[in-house]
């Protein structure tokens, strides 16, 4: 049994889904990112809830112009070490993804035509979209596919951002492919034959450290160097920490058509957002990565249009029992994590511009998310569960980076925890320190990006194998409950595995994650530049009106 990307073969669990829909049961987009991760086209999906497509304004845009973007310039890496959007939004430009998120909560095939996933999540066939060629000429074929596969799940790789998301096809003993789990059927069809069920594998191949590179591309390199890709454009330059460029690719005939500007530039403004402010009302950009805080007001004065989305997206202050004993007892980390009020963090450090959240990292956007009774927060029980750990007089160090609202939310902890009784300091850094080790700090602050799924998230940073796990934290309840749960495609059934998860990560208190935010950016008038929940640049989308 199959889910097929057409209408005439759509598998029942897409009418269960839109009848939820139309009861009132699930979102809209929430229906759109369940039916199209089963490989269900999105003109289907609108179809099925008795709507229509959404108009692609890329479609009808002005061809020619170019659009000047605020936005760190980070250097440009191997993608699956990605670490950061900004460093994809600039690779983006000529690498592309077999598949792509939309702003809906729809998947789109992009280097796939379509995809297919057996009943339960074990089998995927892969569709390579015909008439893709590379921009020197190659055509890019499922021998391409089955590589970047082979790359993606290479534990032995460290930094490998990819290598837990796939664990489905890898051999445990080498921490590699394994033997037969991506099958190459013809040229333009690839099979995914999993050893565990796996709902999470289109999102993943979604994500920005996803994407595909060509066969002379060097494992390590700076894409950059050679940038063979199938996408519009090439880089022209890239400062790092002051611009990048991106031109339209000479001699390369676009499998998507013409996109319709001659060059996307990222200009650096450092993490002031003043700074930025700034560089706005002196007409030296267009449009900007993201706006936040009081920058909001200022932006709008200037005329410019606000974008906005609700998204998952979050900052996580975490203790790392993995790198200090001050951490290692669970009583000390739930009364840190219960002696801080997300309401107050919220406030003080986001403006009240999102939603308070519940220390699990599981969204109510999200279609697993599971209700769990509201925790007490008990800001007078710190200073005890210090004593009796020993840890009366030591002093907690909590490091984050210096740039806006990461800065001042975790400054709201601190006071918030001082206030309790503990004796604890705030270290700011510059993203050129923060990010050298960002994954080994004893107690620090982080972003995490808006994913479509919870396990996700979960699953990066809370399994004993999760490639981005900054707490330490290895359970083997959690990380049984999160093999279960990527094994339900059916959303309610994992949302009941979820409410396990969520409650093991509050018990165990490593992390205080206060509040979910809504992200904004604002453009000038004149100039199309789509603000993407996962804060993704779809450079084909961007124009000038």
């Amino acid at each position: 049994m199959t889910y097929k990307t057409r209408a005439a073969a759509l598998h029942p669990a897409a009418k269960m889904h839109a009848e939820e829909f139309a009861a009132g049961k699930i979102s809209r987009r929430e229906f759109l990112t369940r039916t199209t991760a089963m490989g269900v086209s999105a003109v289907a999906a609108y179809g099925l809830i008795g709507l229509p497509t959404p108009a692609q304004a890329e479609a009808h845009a002005k061809v020619g112009g170019i659009v000047r973007c605020a936005m760190e310039v980070k250097g440009t890496k191997d993608p699956r070490l990605a670490d950061w959007p900004q460093i994809s939004n600039v690779y983006r430009g000529w690498l592309e993804y077999l598949i792509q998120y939309n702003s809906d909560g729809t998947f789109e095939g992009r280097l796939l035509e379509s995809w297919e996933a057996n009943e339960d999540a074990t089998v995927y066939t892969l569709k390579v979209r015909p008439g893709v060629t590379w921009n020197n000429g190659d055509a890019f074929t499922a021998d391409d596919v089955v590589r970047n596969f082979a790359r993606w799940t290479d534990g032995n790789v460290e930094g490998n951002a990819m290598a837990s998301r796939f664990l489905g096809l890898v051999d445990e003993a080498t921490k590699s492919l394994r033997e037969g789990a991506v099958v190459k059927v013809d040229d333009m069809t690839v099979q995914l034959n999993l050893s565990t069920s796996d709902v999470a594998v289109v999102p993943n191949l979604a994500d920005y450290p996803a994407a595909v590179v060509h066969a002379s591309f060097v494992d390590g390199e700076d894409p950059s160097a050679n940038p063979i890709g199938t996408g519009p454009y090439v880089p022209q330059e890239i400062s790092v920490g002051q611009k990048a460029v991106l031109v339209r690719a000479p001699n390369h005939n676009w499998w998507g058509g013409t996109a319709p500007l001659d060059e996307i530039h990222y200009i650096d403004f450092g993490t002031d957002p003043s700074t930025m402010v700034n560089l706005a009302a002196s007409d030296e950009i267009d449009a900007n990565y993201e706006t936040t805080g009081d920058f909001i007001e200022q932006m709008e004065t200037l005329g410019w249009q606000r974008k906005e989305v609700v998204t998952a997206a979050t900052l996580v202050v975490r203790m790392n029992s993995a790198t200090s004993d001050l951490y290692k007892d669970k009583a000390v980390r739930q009364a840190i994590q219960l002696a801080v009020d997300p309401a107050v963090v919220l406030e003080l450090g986001y403006n009240n511009l999102g939603t308070t959240a519940e220390n699990h990292h599981s969204c109510p956007v999200h279609p697993e998310y599971a209700e769990l009774p509201a925790q007490v927060i008990n800001p007078a029980n710190l200073k005890p569960a210090l004593e009796a750990a020993g840890l009366g007089d030591a002093e907690l160090e909590i490091i984050s980076l210096d740039d806006g609202f990461e800065a001042s939310t975790t400054a709201a902890v601190v006071a918030q925890l001082k206030d309790a009784g503990a004796n604890v300091k705030h270290t700011v850094m510059p993203g050129s320190t923060f990010w050298n080790d960002w994954q080994k700090y004893p107690f620090s602050s982080t972003t995490w990006n808006h994913r479509p799924l919870a396990v996700q998230n979960m699953a990066l940073a809370y399994t004993s194998t999760g490639s981005w796990n900054e707490s330490g934290m290895a359970n083997a309840e959690f990380d049984a409950a999160m093999t279960k749960a990527l094994s339900l495609a059916d959303a309610d059934k994992r949302r009941e595995v979820m409410a396990t998860l969520q409650s093991i990560l509050q018990d165990e208190g490593y992390i205080i994650q206060p509040y979910w935010r809504s992200l904004f950016a604002h453009v000038k008038e004149g100039f199309n530049v789509e603000r993407h929940p996962s804060n993704e640049h779809h450079h084909y989308k961007w124009s000038l009106v």
